[in-house]
């Protein structure tokens, strides 16, 4: 098994970037989610109630950050990928996490982004300061979290898609369910049972699978919301109401800021496996 792929979302709920290597920090990986789009009263803003974020797409040139809607690409804006001079402090709040402590990062961005959602809105970001905690209940070490849901870091087997869009009429792609790995040459829905592995040289722990929301039927090409995948992962992944798709990840922490580098190509090896909260979509036997 290899990493077939990466990604990083620098604004949360904006577009993703796919990247052929990068850098792992504490509170997962480097740019991803470090931004957030939230309203005057500091509550997180994501495409599962306005789904025209869809069609915000981000890169990286150099030290900035560039952002603009797929309908007027000529219109980007620019911000610095680390602000270091913020306008002000800002108190934000992400589902159970309750003022959190950010940044904003300037009058213009608030401007841009107010202009193209067609609501008051600011953007923040998360200085190297905020310990933001993940759910005491699956911490191992005290560990961090960026903006994300609730997770450092989201894998996902290439072949857990493929099988789900076997069961589909039309397929759709991974961007739906916003990975930040994705595996080959796993068997499908495999990673529920990983308790321990290897991406390169770095280890990993499998915390829970991950519930998907109704984010996932948002078409990322064109922003309208649709009825699947989560109709038809309803047939099969489902447990105690919830629908389970990809596997969220937590560091073995070394205890420092920056931990190493993965890249497209490494080997994925599971040291450790635990019993699935799922049984397998189909007759397979773990490694």
């Amino acid at each position: 098994m290899t990493i077939s792929e990466l990604y990083i979302y620098p604004i949360k709920s904006l577009g993703g970037i796919a990247v052929d290597e990068v850098v792992v920090e504490e509170k997962g990986l480097r740019h991803d989610r470090r931004f957030m789009l939230v309203t005057p009263a500091g509550e997180f803003l994501t495409q599962r109630t306005n789904p025209q974020m869809a069609l915000i797409d981000v890169a990286i040139k150099d030290t900035q950050l560039q952002v603009w809607h797929r309908h007027r690409p000529d219109d980007v804006l620019t911000v610095p990928l680390t602000v270091s001079d913020p306008t002000e402090q800002m108190l934000v709040s992400i589902w159970d996490s309750k003022d959190v402590p950010a940044v904003t990062v300037s009058l213009e961005a608030d401007t841009w982004f107010t202009q193209v959602l067609e609501k008051p809105c600011r953007l923040v970001y998360m200085p190297d300061t905020t310990h933001r905690a993940v759910d005491a209940e699956y911490a191992v070490n005290d560990d961090a979290v960026s903006f994300a849901d609730g997770y450092p870091y989201l894998l996902i087997g290439q072949s857990s898609l493929d099988y789900l869009n076997s069961r589909l009429g039309t397929p759709i792609s991974m961007r739906r369910f916003r990975p930040n790995f994705v595996v080959k040459d796993s068997l499908p829905n495999e990673e529920d049972g990983w308790a321990e592995f290897r991406l390169g040289d770095l280890n990993f722990y499998g915390v829970k699978p991950c519930a998907r929301c109704v984010l996932t039927t948002i078409d990322p090409e064109t922003g309208e919301p649709g009825k699947e995948p989560l109709r038809t992962l309803a047939t099969y992944r489902q447990w105690k109401h919830k629908l389970l798709f990809g596997q969220n990840m937590l560091l073995k922490s070394t205890g420092a800021p920056i931990v190493g580098t993965v890249r497209v190509g490494q080997a994925v090896e599971v040291t450790r496996y635990q019993e699935p909260w799922l049984a397998p979509p189909i007759d397979q036997t773990l490694r």
